[in-house]
């Protein structure tokens, strides 16, 4: 069957983004968004959990905390190196 062509609205900056994610994973937004549609009609639903998420004012400061790379550690090369990071912070 040919394929046919959809418009749909999308933010400018998801756009980019989801473009430059699916680059990274050697695919274009098109078969992303076909890879999307064939699962929702597999499984007759979406296919991931839609939910509001619901977070408290500690795990939302730490979220924006780490956006902007502030109180991040490491990265570490061996889960030793974790350990000792963790304990010099005590």
């Amino acid at each position: 069957m040919a394929p046919v062509s959809t418009n749909i609205k999308i933010d400018p900056e998801l756009k980019r983004d989801a473009q430059e994610l699916f680059d990274n994973l050697g695919l274009s937004l098109s078969a992303a968004v076909n890879m999307f549609l064939r699962q929702a009609v597999r499984e007759q639903a979406i296919p991931f959990r839609v939910r509001i998420p619901t977070y408290n004012e500690e795990t939302l400061k730490a979220i924006e905390e780490a956006r902007q790379g502030v109180n991040v550690s490491g990265p570490f090369n061996t889960v030793d190196e974790m350990f000792e990071a963790l304990d010099a912070e005590t």
